[in-house]
């Protein structure tokens, strides 16, 4: 049988008992905080490890988002949500409305809300390159950004 990393997101961090008593159950790494957490799940799929994982810990652990560590061979990540039953009720109602599955309305909702985001920062950092081109030269200006990029800590990317 295959293993999943899955990552799970936190609505709150855990304490340190509540993450040892996890963990007894199943391998859990959790980051400095504890609001998110890594393991491997045994399953055929990444769909049926995200819910074996759900159906294990969703009642004992304050499950946000259970995403697929890594992207499948299409290049997408598996996002798992449970939501509240009346976001769940509105938006089986909207996919309904608009002849879709609610998979397949959720997926569209979040491809157009990361579209708009993409176009949003770069529309932003247009905007503030232009403003910094103002009162320099794009020689000076990339030299600065090499330099400030060289000196920055590492630190994952968001």
């Amino acid at each position: 049988m295959l293993h999943h990393a899955l990552e799970i997101t936190l609505t709150r961090p855990l304490s340190t008992r509540a993450l040892r008593r996890a963990a007894r159950e199943l391998p859990l790494a959790a980051n400095h905080d504890a609001t998110r957490l890594m393991t491997l799940v045994p399953a055929e799929t990444p769909h049926q490890a995200a819910r074996r994982l759900r159906h294990r810990f969703g009642a004992r652990l304050p499950i946000d988002v259970i995403t697929a560590h890594y992207p499948d061979a299409d290049h997408t990540v598996l996002l798992n949500i449970a939501f509240p039953p009346a976001a769940h009720a509105a938006l089986t109602a909207e996919a309904h409305r608009v002849n879709q599955s609610l998979q397949r309305y959720v997926e569209g909702a979040l491809h157009r809300a990361l579209a708009e985001y993409a176009d949003r920062e770069t529309d932003r950092l247009d905007r503030a390159v232009r403003e910094l081109l103002a009162h320099t030269t794009p020689a000076y200006l990339l030299s600065a950004v090499g330099q400030v990029l060289t000196r920055l800590p590492e630190r994952p990317t968001p």
